[in-house]
Protein backbone atom coordinates (compact mmCIF):
# COMPACT_ATOMS: atom_id res chain seq x y z
CA UNK A 1 0.00 0.00 0.00
CA UNK A 2 1.54 2.88 -1.04
CA UNK A 3 0.79 6.99 0.85
CA UNK A 4 0.76 9.64 -2.11
CA UNK A 5 1.72 13.08 -0.50
CA UNK A 6 1.89 16.85 -2.52
CA UNK A 7 5.60 17.94 -1.82
CA UNK A 8 6.14 20.87 -3.85
CA UNK A 9 4.49 22.98 -6.81
CA UNK A 10 6.04 26.06 -8.38
CA UNK A 11 6.23 28.26 -10.99
CA UNK A 12 6.77 26.96 -14.70
CA UNK A 13 7.50 29.51 -17.11
CA UNK A 14 7.55 27.93 -20.53
CA UNK A 15 10.24 30.84 -22.76
CA UNK A 16 11.39 29.17 -25.85
CA UNK A 17 10.21 27.63 -29.07
CA UNK A 18 12.81 26.27 -31.54
CA UNK A 19 11.57 24.76 -34.88
CA UNK A 20 13.35 22.31 -36.47
CA UNK A 21 12.52 19.07 -38.62
CA UNK A 22 9.46 17.51 -40.88
CA UNK A 23 7.66 16.08 -38.29
CA UNK A 24 5.17 17.56 -35.50
CA UNK A 25 5.67 16.47 -31.63
CA UNK A 26 4.30 20.08 -30.24
CA UNK A 27 4.86 19.22 -27.30
CA UNK A 28 6.66 20.49 -23.97
CA UNK A 29 7.79 18.58 -20.82
CA UNK A 30 7.33 19.96 -17.41
CA UNK A 31 8.12 18.86 -14.23
CA UNK A 32 5.44 21.16 -11.80
CA UNK A 33 5.49 18.81 -9.06
CA UNK A 34 6.92 15.52 -7.19
CA UNK A 35 5.34 12.88 -4.67
CA UNK A 36 6.55 10.92 -2.03
CA UNK A 37 5.92 7.56 -1.94
CA UNK A 38 5.42 5.29 1.33
CA UNK A 39 5.84 1.43 1.24
CA UNK A 40 4.07 0.11 3.91
CA UNK A 41 5.32 -3.34 2.92
CA UNK A 42 9.26 -2.68 4.01
CA UNK A 43 8.91 0.80 5.38
CA UNK A 44 10.72 2.82 3.19
CA UNK A 45 10.23 6.22 1.16
CA UNK A 46 10.75 7.46 -2.12
CA UNK A 47 9.97 10.00 -4.39
CA UNK A 48 8.19 9.89 -8.08
CA UNK A 49 8.16 12.87 -10.06
CA UNK A 50 5.28 13.73 -11.87
CA UNK A 51 5.75 14.52 -15.35
CA UNK A 52 3.53 16.83 -17.59
CA UNK A 53 2.76 16.95 -21.76
CA UNK A 54 1.78 20.57 -22.69
CA UNK A 55 0.49 21.30 -19.09
CA UNK A 56 -1.09 18.27 -18.77
CA UNK A 57 -0.42 15.42 -16.50
CA UNK A 58 0.73 11.99 -18.29
CA UNK A 59 2.76 9.98 -15.92
CA UNK A 60 5.04 9.43 -12.69
CA UNK A 61 8.59 8.29 -12.54
CA UNK A 62 11.53 7.85 -9.93
CA UNK A 63 14.95 9.36 -10.44
CA UNK A 64 16.21 5.53 -11.25
CA UNK A 65 13.77 5.16 -14.30
CA UNK A 66 14.81 8.91 -15.64
CA UNK A 67 18.89 8.18 -15.09
CA UNK A 68 17.83 4.71 -17.16
CA UNK A 69 16.63 6.57 -20.10
CA UNK A 70 19.48 8.80 -19.78
CA UNK A 71 21.69 6.11 -19.92
CA UNK A 72 19.77 5.12 -22.97
CA UNK A 73 20.40 7.89 -24.81
CA UNK A 74 24.16 8.37 -24.20
CA UNK A 75 24.44 4.75 -26.21
CA UNK A 76 22.26 5.47 -29.43
CA UNK A 77 24.49 6.37 -32.46
CA UNK A 78 23.01 9.60 -33.46
CA UNK A 79 23.43 11.41 -30.24
CA UNK A 80 27.05 12.01 -28.87
CA UNK A 81 27.13 12.24 -25.17
CA UNK A 82 29.09 15.14 -24.92
CA UNK A 83 26.08 17.14 -26.48
CA UNK A 84 24.04 16.00 -23.32
CA UNK A 85 23.21 18.09 -20.25
CA UNK A 86 24.53 17.27 -16.94
CA UNK A 87 22.15 15.04 -15.66
CA UNK A 88 21.36 15.24 -11.79
CA UNK A 89 24.00 13.45 -9.93
CA UNK A 90 22.90 10.49 -7.28
CA UNK A 91 23.39 11.30 -3.46
CA UNK A 92 24.42 8.85 -0.81
CA UNK A 93 22.09 10.26 1.42
CA UNK A 94 18.22 11.41 1.74
CA UNK A 95 17.76 14.51 0.32
CA UNK A 96 16.37 17.82 1.51
CA UNK A 97 13.33 19.55 1.14
CA UNK A 98 15.68 22.61 -1.01
CA UNK A 99 17.98 19.79 -2.53
CA UNK A 100 14.51 17.58 -3.53
CA UNK A 101 13.55 21.07 -5.72
CA UNK A 102 16.78 21.35 -7.26
CA UNK A 103 16.63 17.91 -8.47
CA UNK A 104 13.09 18.50 -9.95
CA UNK A 105 14.48 21.76 -11.65
CA UNK A 106 17.52 20.05 -13.35
CA UNK A 107 15.25 16.98 -14.40
CA UNK A 108 12.85 19.18 -15.92
CA UNK A 109 16.09 21.01 -17.88
CA UNK A 110 17.19 17.81 -18.28
CA UNK A 111 13.55 16.14 -20.56
CA UNK A 112 13.16 19.91 -21.89
CA UNK A 113 16.14 19.62 -23.76
CA UNK A 114 15.38 16.01 -24.95
CA UNK A 115 12.46 17.48 -26.33
CA UNK A 116 14.17 19.56 -28.21
CA UNK A 117 16.20 17.39 -30.14
CA UNK A 118 14.07 16.16 -33.10
CA UNK A 119 16.55 12.90 -32.95
CA UNK A 120 15.89 12.10 -29.78
CA UNK A 121 12.22 13.38 -29.55
CA UNK A 122 10.92 11.70 -32.29
CA UNK A 123 13.01 8.76 -31.64
CA UNK A 124 11.00 5.07 -31.20
CA UNK A 125 12.64 4.25 -27.50
CA UNK A 126 11.23 8.13 -25.85
CA UNK A 127 7.62 7.27 -27.71
CA UNK A 128 7.99 3.83 -25.89
CA UNK A 129 9.86 4.61 -22.60
CA UNK A 130 7.31 7.62 -22.03
CA UNK A 131 4.10 5.27 -23.08
CA UNK A 132 5.09 2.43 -20.88
CA UNK A 133 5.45 5.01 -18.03
CA UNK A 134 2.26 6.38 -18.93
CA UNK A 135 1.00 2.65 -18.81
CA UNK A 136 3.33 2.09 -15.63
CA UNK A 137 1.41 4.99 -13.72
CA UNK A 138 -1.93 4.04 -14.63
CA UNK A 139 -1.67 0.92 -13.65
CA UNK A 140 -3.21 -0.48 -16.91
CA UNK A 141 -2.78 -4.06 -18.34
CA UNK A 142 -2.16 -5.03 -21.68
CA UNK A 143 -6.01 -5.90 -23.12
CA UNK A 144 -8.39 -5.54 -25.46
CA UNK A 145 -11.07 -2.57 -25.15
CA UNK A 146 -13.66 -0.80 -27.13
CA UNK A 147 -12.93 2.97 -27.50
CA UNK A 148 -15.27 5.43 -28.37
CA UNK A 149 -13.86 7.90 -31.93
CA UNK A 150 -16.47 10.33 -32.51
CA UNK A 151 -16.86 12.57 -36.03
CA UNK A 152 -17.52 15.85 -35.95
CA UNK A 153 -21.10 15.64 -36.32
CA UNK A 154 -20.94 13.63 -33.15
CA UNK A 155 -21.18 9.88 -35.07
CA UNK A 156 -20.13 7.37 -33.17
CA UNK A 157 -17.15 4.78 -33.57
CA UNK A 158 -17.06 1.60 -31.50
CA UNK A 159 -13.27 1.12 -32.09
CA UNK A 160 -12.05 -2.53 -31.36
CA UNK A 161 -8.35 -1.78 -29.92
CA UNK A 162 -6.00 -2.45 -26.59
CA UNK A 163 -5.67 -0.68 -23.79
CA UNK A 164 -2.06 -0.05 -24.36
CA UNK A 165 -1.95 1.08 -27.94
CA UNK A 166 -0.57 4.44 -28.95
CA UNK A 167 -2.48 7.32 -30.64
CA UNK A 168 -1.29 6.77 -34.16
CA UNK A 169 -2.10 3.21 -33.95
CA UNK A 170 -5.88 4.16 -32.50
CA UNK A 171 -5.91 7.00 -35.69
CA UNK A 172 -4.97 4.51 -38.62
CA UNK A 173 -7.48 1.82 -37.00
CA UNK A 174 -10.30 4.48 -37.13
CA UNK A 175 -8.90 5.71 -40.69
CA UNK A 176 -9.07 1.71 -41.49
CA UNK A 177 -12.77 1.31 -40.10
CA UNK A 178 -14.22 4.27 -41.90
CA UNK A 179 -12.10 3.46 -45.25
CA UNK A 180 -10.00 6.64 -44.97
CA UNK A 181 -6.65 5.34 -47.47
CA UNK A 182 -3.41 5.46 -46.00
CA UNK A 183 -2.17 8.21 -47.86
CA UNK A 184 -4.25 10.84 -46.38
CA UNK A 185 -3.41 10.00 -42.70
CA UNK A 186 -0.86 12.48 -42.32
CA UNK A 187 -3.92 14.93 -42.62
CA UNK A 188 -5.81 13.94 -39.55
CA UNK A 189 -5.21 13.77 -35.86
CA UNK A 190 -6.70 12.63 -32.49
CA UNK A 191 -8.16 15.33 -30.28
CA UNK A 192 -9.78 15.64 -26.89
CA UNK A 193 -13.18 18.06 -27.86
CA UNK A 194 -15.41 18.67 -24.92
CA UNK A 195 -18.96 19.71 -25.35
CA UNK A 196 -20.07 22.12 -23.50
CA UNK A 197 -23.70 22.29 -24.56
CA UNK A 198 -25.56 22.10 -28.28
CA UNK A 199 -24.03 25.26 -29.72
CA UNK A 200 -20.38 25.31 -27.70
CA UNK A 201 -17.72 23.06 -28.05
CA UNK A 202 -14.03 23.37 -26.51
CA UNK A 203 -10.81 21.68 -28.68
CA UNK A 204 -9.06 20.60 -25.44
CA UNK A 205 -5.52 19.48 -26.94
CA UNK A 206 -4.38 17.41 -29.26
CA UNK A 207 -3.22 13.20 -28.39
CA UNK A 208 0.23 12.78 -28.93
CA UNK A 209 2.44 9.59 -29.81
CA UNK A 210 3.72 9.25 -25.81
CA UNK A 211 0.31 8.22 -24.85
CA UNK A 212 -2.51 5.95 -24.98
CA UNK A 213 -5.95 7.63 -25.83
CA UNK A 214 -7.46 4.75 -23.72
CA UNK A 215 -5.72 5.76 -20.33
CA UNK A 216 -5.47 9.27 -21.07
CA UNK A 217 -9.40 9.35 -21.43
CA UNK A 218 -9.71 8.79 -18.17
CA UNK A 219 -8.60 11.74 -16.99
CA UNK A 220 -10.92 13.48 -19.50
CA UNK A 221 -14.32 12.11 -18.53
CA UNK A 222 -16.20 14.90 -19.75
CA UNK A 223 -14.09 14.86 -23.04
CA UNK A 224 -14.94 13.25 -26.32
CA UNK A 225 -11.86 11.81 -28.43
CA UNK A 226 -12.48 13.38 -32.40
CA UNK A 227 -11.13 13.09 -35.36
CA UNK A 228 -10.20 16.72 -37.54
CA UNK A 229 -7.64 17.73 -40.13
CA UNK A 230 -4.62 18.64 -38.29
CA UNK A 231 -3.63 21.76 -40.67
CA UNK A 232 -4.57 24.97 -40.88
CA UNK A 233 -3.70 26.05 -44.17
CA UNK A 234 -7.17 25.11 -46.73
CA UNK A 235 -4.36 24.27 -49.43
CA UNK A 236 -4.68 20.34 -48.42
CA UNK A 237 -8.31 21.28 -48.57
CA UNK A 238 -7.81 20.13 -52.15
CA UNK A 239 -5.73 16.69 -51.82
CA UNK A 240 -8.49 15.37 -49.61
CA UNK A 241 -11.58 16.75 -51.61
CA UNK A 242 -9.82 14.21 -54.22
CA UNK A 243 -10.56 11.13 -51.59
CA UNK A 244 -14.92 10.42 -51.20
CA UNK A 245 -14.14 9.62 -47.34
CA UNK A 246 -11.67 12.81 -46.82
CA UNK A 247 -13.57 14.99 -48.37
CA UNK A 248 -16.92 13.61 -46.56
CA UNK A 249 -14.21 14.24 -43.04
CA UNK A 250 -13.85 17.45 -44.44
CA UNK A 251 -17.55 18.68 -44.84
CA UNK A 252 -18.36 17.13 -41.60
CA UNK A 253 -16.10 19.53 -39.79
CA UNK A 254 -16.79 22.26 -41.84
CA UNK A 255 -20.41 21.96 -41.41
CA UNK A 256 -20.25 21.41 -37.49
CA UNK A 257 -17.31 24.47 -37.55
CA UNK A 258 -19.64 26.50 -38.85
CA UNK A 259 -23.06 24.84 -36.43
CA UNK A 260 -20.52 25.97 -33.13
CA UNK A 261 -19.87 29.55 -35.02
CA UNK A 262 -16.26 28.92 -35.17
CA UNK A 263 -16.98 30.02 -38.97
CA UNK A 264 -18.95 32.98 -39.03
CA UNK A 265 -21.62 33.16 -42.18
CA UNK A 266 -23.69 36.23 -43.10
CA UNK A 267 -27.67 34.95 -43.44
CA UNK A 268 -27.33 35.09 -47.06
CA UNK A 269 -24.46 32.78 -47.69
CA UNK A 270 -25.80 30.43 -44.50
CA UNK A 271 -28.72 29.77 -46.61
CA UNK A 272 -27.00 29.00 -49.88
CA UNK A 273 -24.91 26.90 -47.66
CA UNK A 274 -27.93 25.20 -46.25
CA UNK A 275 -28.90 24.61 -50.03
CA UNK A 276 -25.76 23.22 -50.58
CA UNK A 277 -25.65 20.87 -47.90
CA UNK A 278 -29.74 19.52 -48.21
CA UNK A 279 -28.71 18.73 -51.89
CA UNK A 280 -25.53 16.96 -51.03
CA UNK A 281 -23.09 19.11 -52.67
CA UNK A 282 -20.36 18.71 -51.04
CA UNK A 283 -17.38 20.34 -53.09
CA UNK A 284 -19.30 23.34 -53.83
CA UNK A 285 -20.40 23.79 -50.02
CA UNK A 286 -16.36 23.25 -49.07
CA UNK A 287 -15.29 25.97 -52.26
CA UNK A 288 -18.02 28.52 -50.78
CA UNK A 289 -16.68 28.07 -46.82
CA UNK A 290 -13.28 28.04 -48.05
CA UNK A 291 -14.01 31.89 -49.13
CA UNK A 292 -15.28 33.00 -45.48
CA UNK A 293 -12.40 34.69 -43.22
CA UNK A 294 -12.90 32.41 -40.24
CA UNK A 295 -12.89 29.29 -42.34
CA UNK A 296 -10.03 26.80 -40.44
CA UNK A 297 -9.88 28.79 -37.47
CA UNK A 298 -10.25 27.66 -33.69
CA UNK A 299 -12.08 29.12 -31.10
CA UNK A 300 -11.61 29.31 -27.58
CA UNK A 301 -13.55 31.07 -24.80
CA UNK A 302 -13.37 32.71 -21.55
CA UNK A 303 -9.99 34.40 -21.66
CA UNK A 304 -8.79 37.77 -20.10
CA UNK A 305 -7.06 40.29 -21.87
CA UNK A 306 -5.47 43.36 -21.81
CA UNK A 307 -5.90 44.98 -24.80
CA UNK A 308 -7.99 46.56 -26.05
CA UNK A 309 -8.90 47.33 -22.02
CA UNK A 310 -7.37 45.76 -19.29
CA UNK A 311 -9.04 42.82 -17.82
CA UNK A 312 -11.89 42.28 -20.71
CA UNK A 313 -13.15 38.83 -21.44
CA UNK A 314 -12.49 37.69 -24.96
CA UNK A 315 -13.15 34.76 -27.33
CA UNK A 316 -9.74 33.75 -28.61
CA UNK A 317 -10.03 32.64 -32.74
CA UNK A 318 -6.20 31.47 -34.73
CA UNK A 319 -5.98 30.97 -38.07
CA UNK A 320 -6.11 31.99 -41.28
CA UNK A 321 -2.47 33.23 -40.47
CA UNK A 322 -4.42 35.62 -38.02
CA UNK A 323 -4.51 35.52 -33.66
CA UNK A 324 -7.75 37.64 -33.07
CA UNK A 325 -9.39 38.68 -30.18
CA UNK A 326 -12.94 39.28 -29.96
CA UNK A 327 -14.22 41.53 -26.87
CA UNK A 328 -17.22 43.13 -25.74
CA UNK A 329 -16.79 47.07 -25.49
CA UNK A 330 -19.30 50.14 -24.95
CA UNK A 331 -21.83 47.63 -25.90
CA UNK A 332 -20.33 46.40 -28.78
CA UNK A 333 -18.21 43.47 -30.16
CA UNK A 334 -14.91 44.40 -30.96
CA UNK A 335 -12.68 42.03 -33.07
CA UNK A 336 -8.87 43.12 -32.60
CA UNK A 337 -6.99 41.04 -35.48
CA UNK A 338 -3.43 40.01 -34.89
CA UNK A 339 -1.21 39.02 -38.19
CA UNK A 340 1.05 36.10 -37.25
CA UNK A 341 3.90 37.71 -38.97
CA UNK A 342 4.05 40.51 -37.00
CA UNK A 343 4.20 38.78 -33.49
CA UNK A 344 7.92 39.25 -32.96
CA UNK A 345 8.12 36.95 -30.14
CA UNK A 346 5.75 35.28 -27.31
CA UNK A 347 5.96 33.37 -24.00
CA UNK A 348 4.31 31.37 -21.66
CA UNK A 349 4.04 31.62 -18.02
CA UNK A 350 2.28 29.61 -15.10
CA UNK A 351 -0.12 31.30 -12.93
CA UNK A 352 -1.46 30.70 -9.18
CA UNK A 353 -4.35 33.23 -8.62
CA UNK A 354 -7.26 32.54 -6.73
CA UNK A 355 -9.19 35.13 -8.87
CA UNK A 356 -8.74 33.47 -11.70
CA UNK A 357 -9.34 29.41 -13.46
CA UNK A 358 -6.91 29.99 -16.24
CA UNK A 359 -3.86 28.31 -15.32
CA UNK A 360 -1.34 29.73 -18.06
CA UNK A 361 -0.48 33.30 -19.53
CA UNK A 362 0.49 33.83 -23.07
CA UNK A 363 1.83 37.34 -23.61
CA UNK A 364 2.82 38.38 -27.34
CA UNK A 365 4.90 40.85 -28.04
CA UNK A 366 3.13 42.38 -31.34
CA UNK A 367 4.53 45.67 -34.03
CA UNK A 368 1.48 47.73 -33.80
CA UNK A 369 3.12 49.96 -36.21
CA UNK A 370 6.55 51.14 -37.37
CA UNK A 371 9.06 51.13 -34.28
CA UNK A 372 6.19 50.58 -31.77
CA UNK A 373 5.79 47.28 -30.45
CA UNK A 374 3.67 46.58 -27.53
CA UNK A 375 3.13 43.31 -25.33
CA UNK A 376 -0.43 41.73 -25.12
CA UNK A 377 -1.27 39.34 -22.65
CA UNK A 378 -3.91 36.57 -23.04
CA UNK A 379 -4.89 34.57 -19.46
CA UNK A 380 -6.40 31.45 -20.39
CA UNK A 381 -6.59 27.60 -19.30
CA UNK A 382 -5.99 27.24 -23.32
CA UNK A 383 -2.87 28.77 -23.04
CA UNK A 384 -0.59 26.37 -24.39
CA UNK A 385 -2.59 24.70 -26.80
CA UNK A 386 -2.98 28.00 -28.37
CA UNK A 387 0.75 28.48 -28.42
CA UNK A 388 1.25 25.74 -29.96
CA UNK A 389 -1.54 26.46 -33.08
CA UNK A 390 0.49 29.90 -33.38
CA UNK A 391 3.92 27.88 -33.99
CA UNK A 392 1.98 25.54 -36.37
CA UNK A 393 0.55 28.35 -38.40
CA UNK A 394 3.88 30.12 -38.62
CA UNK A 395 5.61 26.13 -39.15
CA UNK A 396 2.76 26.33 -42.39
CA UNK A 397 3.99 29.45 -43.60
CA UNK A 398 7.39 29.12 -43.54
CA UNK A 399 6.82 26.25 -45.38
CA UNK A 400 4.89 28.07 -48.13
CA UNK A 401 7.58 30.18 -48.54
CA UNK A 402 10.45 27.66 -48.83
CA UNK A 403 8.16 25.33 -51.53
CA UNK A 404 7.65 28.69 -53.57
CA UNK A 405 11.11 29.44 -53.34
CA UNK A 406 11.87 25.41 -54.64
CA UNK A 407 9.04 25.04 -57.22
CA UNK A 408 7.42 26.47 -60.40
CA UNK A 409 3.44 26.51 -59.37
CA UNK A 410 2.37 23.73 -61.34
CA UNK A 411 5.26 21.40 -59.86
CA UNK A 412 3.83 22.71 -56.09
CA UNK A 413 0.34 21.88 -57.48
CA UNK A 414 1.27 18.34 -58.04
CA UNK A 415 3.69 17.77 -55.71
CA UNK A 416 2.27 19.36 -52.33
CA UNK A 417 2.75 16.71 -49.69
CA UNK A 418 1.89 18.41 -45.54
CA UNK A 419 5.14 18.08 -43.63
CA UNK A 420 4.49 19.21 -40.01
CA UNK A 421 7.59 20.80 -38.25
CA UNK A 422 7.75 20.55 -34.53
CA UNK A 423 7.39 22.42 -31.97
CA UNK A 424 10.03 23.26 -29.07
CA UNK A 425 9.60 24.82 -25.38
CA UNK A 426 12.42 25.30 -22.79
CA UNK A 427 13.44 27.71 -19.65
CA UNK A 428 15.11 30.14 -20.39
CA UNK A 429 15.54 34.40 -20.20
CA UNK A 430 14.28 35.17 -23.44
CA UNK A 431 10.95 34.65 -25.35
CA UNK A 432 9.80 32.60 -28.31
CA UNK A 433 11.25 34.11 -31.51
CA UNK A 434 8.67 34.24 -34.22
CA UNK A 435 10.95 32.83 -37.82
CA UNK A 436 8.02 34.08 -39.78
CA UNK A 437 8.38 37.86 -38.43
CA UNK A 438 8.51 40.73 -40.20
CA UNK A 439 9.03 44.35 -40.44
CA UNK A 440 6.91 46.94 -41.67
CA UNK A 441 6.31 50.26 -42.47
CA UNK A 442 3.56 52.92 -41.50
CA UNK A 443 2.51 52.03 -45.11
CA UNK A 444 1.87 48.69 -44.30
CA UNK A 445 -0.49 49.34 -41.72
Amino acid sequence: MYVVKEVSKEKQIIEKHKKTGDESISMHFSIPDCQEHYDEDNGTSYTKFNIHFNGNFHCCLRYKQLLALHEKIKNTKFMHSELLPTFPPKKLFPLTLSQLESRRLALERYIQFLGQDPNISKSDFMKNFFLRAQIESASVSHESTTLDVYLMNNFHIALECNTTDYSSKVLQNTCQQINVPNQYLQYFSLFFMRRESENEVVLVRKLLDFESPFISKQSYEDCQIVIRKSYFDPCYDSILMQDKISLNLLFIQTVSDIEHNWIITTPAIKEKLNQLQERGNKKEYLEMAKNLPSYDCIKFTNAIVDYPAEGSIATVIIGNRELRLRTLQKNKIQETKFIVTRIKCWRISTIHNKDFDQNYELSMEYLMNKNNLKWVTIVSEHAIIISVCLQNLIDELIQQKNKTRTYDSNQQQQQHVKHDTTVYFRNATQSVHNDAFEGIGDDDL
